[in-house]
């Protein structure tokens, strides 16, 4: 048997119930940031490599698939990430002054999935916030992060706050190679004590004592008075507890107790990406976690506008897996025919938002594709849509013109 049909591994079709569910948060997540005054962007599914990989680490690039343009001869890569876009966008072709607000929601293929169950094609919705270096701007992304899982249906909600400026002030002074950096920010993320403490040791005391107390630094808002007896007494890392004291007044305040907010000031997943404030929301019930993001203020000097910046993303597809059934939308049956005036009737049927949906000759009727609830009829010298169920007869019959 040929199995040429067959998919690329991690590589899966959308149905129709799961697509209805994707497309329904799509619109609600587009629907969220534009009502916050962000503006939709589509950027290209692929770029020249060099472009594509600007300022972005290492990490990126081995999610890329490369290929080579047959018309320029130069190597193109499809994207594993549209914040880098985003960046390019607001520097190259909007070149405004002032803040910018943009979200996107597109495809992005990674080249290895992240997770034995992880899909490499992620839907990916997004927002970013260019232009301002303040804690509102981070405050908003954060909140519009919570929102988005929100309104897939996920509750639980718990935002893990952290900062790529603490490890910074932890190690000042300290010289390593970025291969030496890469492995620390690496164990850390990991909660590998055993290689952070070998690692510590290298280290000189102040620096070494900080890296091994980082491990320790996650849970609630005790965490905070722990960091700041525990970690070296430098400016940077109280201005980043501080900041973190600030994220979590607030968010806590905007929530309530449908959010909990903690802190894992270990977590340095995409280190060398991140340039202050970052955080993770994960829900109850889910495995992963469901959206990513914080402040990455340098992401846009490769493109020669070294803006603030603060943004986050979410893979649609995996947040809609999760998220509850939705009945498919009534429909209703219309009989096939050509006559204007049933083509008309349907027309203003569906003009009003209503499923129409013809019985096409000789074809069954297919009860899994649609939930008919009304039928289409024809009622003297009218169409007339009509309860198909006798006990649905509060469906007042509604007619059309002739």
């Amino acid at each position: 048997m040929s199995r040429a049909w067959l998919l690329p591994e991690h590589v899966a079709d959308v149905l129709p119930a799961e697509a209805r569910r994707v497309e329904l948060l799509r619109r609600r997540l587009l629907d969220l940031a534009t009502a916050q005054g962000f503006e939709l962007v589509l950027p290209p599914l692929v770029e020249h490599v060099d472009s594509l990989l600007s300022g972005t680490a290492g990490e990126l690039d081995l999610k890329t698939f490369k290929l080579v343009d047959q018309i320029s001869g130069r190597q193109l890569g499809v994207r594993a990430d549209i914040t880098p876009q985003a960046a390019r966008i607001d520097a190259h072709l909007l070149n405004r002054e002032g803040v910018v607000r943009l979200c996107y929601c597109g495809s992005v293929l990674h080249a290895r999935p992240v997770g034995p169950s992880a899909r490499r094609e992620l839907l990916q919705f997004g927002a970013e916030v260019f232009g301002h270096a303040g804690l509102e701007a981070d405050l908003e992304v954060q909140q519009l992060a919570v929102e988005g899982v929100a309104a897939s249906g996920a509750g639980g909600l718990v935002v893990d706050l952290a900062d790529a400026r603490i490890l910074r002030a932890v190690l000042a002074g300290v010289v390593l190679d970025a291969s030496a950096l890469q492995q620390v920010a690496q164990a850390l993320a990991a909660k590998d004590a055993p290689r952070v403490q070998a690692l510590a040791r290298d280290l000189p005391d102040e620096a070494g004592q900080g890296l091994v107390a980082m491990l320790q630094l996650y849970g609630g808002r005790e965490v905070l008075g722990r960091a700041r007896e525990r970690l070296p007494q430098r400016p940077l890392v109280r201005q980043a507890l501080d900041d973190l004291d600030w994220l979590a007044t607030h968010l806590q305040r905007a929530f309530g107790e449908s959010l909990r907010v903690g802190f894992d000031l270990a977590d340095m997943g995409g280190y060398a990406y991140y340039s202050g404030p970052r955080f993770a929301v994960y829900g109850s019930g889910f495995p992963d976690v469901l959206a990513r993001g914080g402040r990455y203020d340098e992401v846009g000097a490769v493109f020669g506008r070294n803006r603030p910046a603060v943004g986050f993303s979410l893979d649609v597809l995996a947040l809609a897996a999760h998220a509850p059934d939705r009945p498919a939308a009534l429909a209703i049956h219309a009989p096939w025919g050509e006559e204007p005036s049933l083509r008309e009737a349907v027309r203003i049927l569906r003009e009003r938002g209503e499923i129409v949906v013809y019985a096409l000759p000789g074809a069954p009727h297919d009860s899994a594709s649609h939930e008919f609830d009304r039928e289409l009829v024809r009622v003297g010298d009218r169409w007339v849509v009509r309860a198909i169920d006798p006990r649905l007869a509060c469906l007042a019959t509604m007619d059309t013109p002739s």
